[in-house]
């Protein structure tokens, strides 16, 4: 189920992934504080039903994906200006469009649309076109929309470099401004905010080879089609044209705001004929996070904020009915674990803590970040959902992926379709019906001077729900606990929280080769019958 690779890769997954990531943190870090609020064909096609007949759907992209797959990939250099591919971090942050240009402000619509500069970070511009009705137009990179700030640049030479991404607005959080809720920047980044949350981990739409020796392909939207939105609309609809060395794909998303920010994606991809295809492994309903320490591993360094993190957990809603926890860490080297299944019910990132005293972080509030829920629309066929911690040595870094990956590809050529519904959840996030982890702490509590194994471990796991406060006061439960062959059992038990109302789940263990991880599994039984999830824990090597 687990697979631990000793090093990381020789190419530039980790490298990349980081720097996407890091960038994106820290331009949302930015943007707060400036005070911004800021299965198949036919299956996918009944979940993104459009309302108006347009003169672009869906089947363009299609086509267009299938015309990119039969030529050779252009992966040429950035054709960005030399004079923005020189700018620093903070000179790029210093260009910012302007929003009396956003796009539908002048219409008074729901949704408007603000663009990103391209720069040094960002050095693959995109292409982004409007659809109204039954014209299609595309809209042109203009200098004179953007606020260049104390940068001072030839604009004669920006003409036509095109955009770095977008963000979309509408008003979430209250009728009087306009919050952003969604953003497309960087290969096939995205994500998305619910309301009163604060921007943390980012989807995708696909990952090649991730954590894999040979390095990761990092497919791009080259290309994307905003649809005009109506008057009184809640959602918004955009097209989106994906392309990488070996794979090509068409995407079609449907964004509603709410409580719980929805997207709802349909795509088909295409493998490249004459592109090596071996040992491929395409990452469906990717998820990006970061975890630097929590409340079952310490900082390496002392820290005044107890726990920082986007994610805790990833959480599974298996075909069988078991509901999985696997709480995150940030292990020394790369591990990777795998859950295989038929079409899971369901699979996210989640952040559960959301009590502000345990990260005590007055600008990076992670206890409003969002959790994102994979929801399958239709059969996803047999495959694994795969988990990757990597190393990070601060909280700039994304560090956690998480994705769906098939058991079998088709031939080049031939589409293969995944349709699902992203869910930027927070108070509301979806959990199982009877009782779930709430924390996990590792670490031994009182013990005699000269008495404590340093191979010993000791795990308090608290869970709560409604099946635990509907137990009868003198009700007893059983911990049912089982080790890996790196590990041997001293102890499990349960007993009643008698703060919380939930229940804790006492374990220790005898850990054997330390160079090695722990497996470690344990849930909440009364008589034959489960209670809670399933703690499914990871104890990474030292």
């Amino acid at each position: 189920m687990t697979a631990v690779l000793p090093l990381p890769p020789a190419g530039p997954t980790w490298p990349a992934l980081a720097l996407f990531a890091a960038l994106n943190r820290l331009l949302a870090r930015a943007r707060d504080a400036a005070g911004a609020s800021l299965h198949r064909a036919m299956l996918g096609v009944t979940l993104l039903a459009p309302t108006l007949a347009h003169a672009f759907g869906f089947d363009d992209v299609v086509a267009r994906a299938r015309t990119l797959v039969t030529q050779p990939f252009d992966g040429r250099p950035s054709t960005v200006p030399d004079e923005l591919l020189n700018l620093s971090y903070d000179q790029l942050r210093d260009i910012r469009f302007r929003t009396d240009k956003a796009l539908w402000r002048d219409a008074k619509l729901p949704f408007e649309v603000n663009f990103f500069h391209p720069g040094k970070y960002f050095d693959r511009p995109i292409r982004v076109h409007e659809v109204d009705g039954d014209r299609v137009r595309e809209i042109v990179f203009d200098p004179a929309n953007f606020d260049y700030g104390k940068n001072q640049l030839d604009l004669a030479k920006l003409r036509k470099v095109g955009f770095a991404g977008f963000r979309v607005h509408f008003p979430l959080n209250n009728a009087q401004y306009k919050d952003e809720v969604l953003v497309f920047q960087g290969a096939s980044y995205f994500r998305a905010l619910g309301k009163n949350q604060r921007y943390g981990l980012s989807a995708r739409g696909l990952a090649v080879d991730t954590v894999q020796p040979s390095g990761e392909e990092f497919p791009r939207f080259e290309e994307f089609w905003l649809v005009k939105p109506a008057a009184d609309a809640q959602a918004i609809e955009l097209y989106a044209v994906l392309n990488s060395r070996r794979v090509t794909g068409a995407y079609r998303f449907r964004v509603t705001p709410g409580v719980d920010t929805v997207v709802e994606v349909q795509s088909r991809l295409f493998l490249r004929p004459g592109a090596d295809q071996s040992g491929m492994r395409l990452g469906i309903a990717p998820l990006t996070s970061m975890f630097a320490f929590g409340e079952n591993q310490r900082p390496k360094i002392e820290d005044y904020r107890p726990e920082v993190h986007d994610s805790d957990g990833l959480a599974l809603a298996m075909a069988s009915g078991e509901w999985v926890w696997r709480p995150l860490a940030n292990p020394s080297r790369i591990l990777s674990s795998s859950f295989a299944q038929p079409t899971p019910r369901g699979f996210g990132l989640q952040q559960r803590d959301r009590d502000f005293s345990h990260y005590e972080d007055l600008e990076a509030h992670y206890e409003k970040r969002p959790s994102a829920w994979i929801a399958p629309v239709g059969s996803w066929g047999n495959g694994r959902v795969e988990l990757a911690m990597i190393p990070t040595p601060d909280e700039t870094h994304d560090n956690i992926v998480a994705f769906w990956v098939p058991d079998s590809l088709p031939p080049a050529g031939q589409p293969l379709d995944f349709s699902y519904r992203v869910r930027w959840q927070m108070d509301n996030e979806t959990r199982p019906p009877g009782a779930w982890v709430v924390q996990t702490r590792r670490g031994h509590g009182f013990v005699f001077p000269g008495t404590r194994d340093p191979k010993e471990l000791h795990f308090a796991v608290d869970f709560e729900g409604p099946a635990l406060r509907a137990l009868a006061p003198q009700a007893e439960l059983s911990a049912e606990v089982s080790v890996g062959p790196n590990a041997q059992l001293l102890e499990a038990i349960a007993y009643r929280h008698a703060v919380s109302g939930g229940w804790r789940m006492s374990v220790r263990i005898r850990r054997g080769d330390p160079n090695q991880p722990v497996e470690l599994r344990g849930f909440l039984r009364d008589g034959t019958n489960a209670l809670s999830e399933t703690w499914s824990y990871l104890l990474p090597p030292e």
